[in-house]
């Protein structure tokens, strides 16, 4: 991926057809695209001009290298994962930039990783946390058929960050912690023991109980400052001569993000290690944070089994080392 110039063998291409369906294919030598217009060979795209226009029977498709938002959209998944309009704040709210120590929990199906590397463009160190190996699998299959090969500053680790970290990043060695987790309050000791002084914590949940219990954990802990709350949505235009209007439709909530920075040690900030008073919260609230209630939703085995097939296959075709599984990948909503 990243490649310029006319198209070749192992390119990712993205077509554009009819009412702008989307599909998704791996350049592979024997392999045919098939729509109900009819079939085109992948070798008639070789040779061809990055946004060339191919015809599938009658109907035209364009054929362009797909961004790296388009491919995480499209790409094999096991795991949720970060729309790229939450990884686009996250990239600028961390301030992710060559030569970090950036910590990442959890890898999920790759998608803030291939965001964070990019961002790193070779330097520095990614340090990924996954409890599931089925996840890192799809997740290190998806950055490889991405970059074309594994980055050598990219490291996977199968475990919990609160009981691994150590083992794997010094304390005071991390510049940036990013916590994409159902339980990232049971986190904070360990974040605050990696991170160096002026380094920055960033959680992404879901619901409200998970914001809510987060930042009280960060403001008891008394190693932050006070953390920062917000969420990101996105409306699209529709404009059409003098017919300019809002979408009926938009992204809206998809997760917070919650920032706080590092202090130094020994720096006593009384405002931000305030505890919430007894009645701010009851027990019952406490119980209803659990991640049991929550309901922690895993996919199924079959499902999983598919996704790993589907990104190590999608990866093996880019590399030129095996071939494609599908010619083209379902299309993009």
């Amino acid at each position: 991926m990243g490649r310029t110039g006319p198209f070749q063998w192992g390119d990712v291409v993205q077509l554009t057809g009819p009412k702008q369906r989307l599909n998704t294919i791996v350049l592979t030598e024997g392999k045919q695209f098939h729509t109900q217009h009819g079939a085109l060979a992948h070798e008639s795209f070789i040779g061809l001009d990055d946004g060339s226009l191919v015809h599938v029977g009658e109907a035209p498709y364009l054929a362009i290298r797909p961004l790296l938002h388009d491919y995480v959209m499209s790409m094999p998944r096991g795991a949720a994962i970060i729309y790229p309009k939450d990884a686009a704040h996250i990239l600028g709210f961390a301030d992710i930039h060559p030569d970090l120590t950036v910590v990442e929990a959890g890898v999920g199906s790759g998608a803030l990783s291939l965001w964070l590397l990019r961002a790193l463009h070779g330097t520095g160190r990614l340090v990924s946390f996954e409890r599931r190996e089925e996840f890192r699998e799809v997740a290190e299959a998806n950055v490889a058929g991405f970059f074309g090969e594994r980055p050598a500053n990219w490291e996977t680790v199968l475990g919990d960050l609160a009981e691994e970290l150590p083992e794997h990043v010094g304390d005071g060695e991390a510049d940036r912690v990013l916590l994409d987790m159902l339980a990232p309050w049971e986190c904070v000791d360990a974040t605050a023991r990696a991170l160096r002084p002026g380094g920055l914590v960033l959680a992404y949940v879901a619901t409200v109980t998970q914001l809510s219990r987060t930042v009280e954990a960060i403001r008891a802990d008394g190693r932050f400052t006070a953390p920062v709350s917000s969420e990101t949505l996105v409306r699209g235009w529709h404009v059409e001569g003098l017919a300019v209007r809002p979408d009926h439709r938009m992204v809206a909530h998809t997760g917070f993000l919650m920032t706080a920075r590092r202090v130094a040690d020994g720096v006593e900030l009384p405002s931000f290690r305030r505890r919430a008073a007894k009645a701010d919260f009851a027990e019952a609230d406490i119980e209803a944070w659990t991640p049991g209630a929550l309901g922690d939703r895993t996919p199924s085995d079959k499902r999983m089994r598919r996704a790993v097939r589907d990104a190590k296959r999608q990866a093996e075709a880019i590399l030129g080392d095996g071939e494609a599984g599908s010619d083209a990948a379902p299309p993009l909503d």
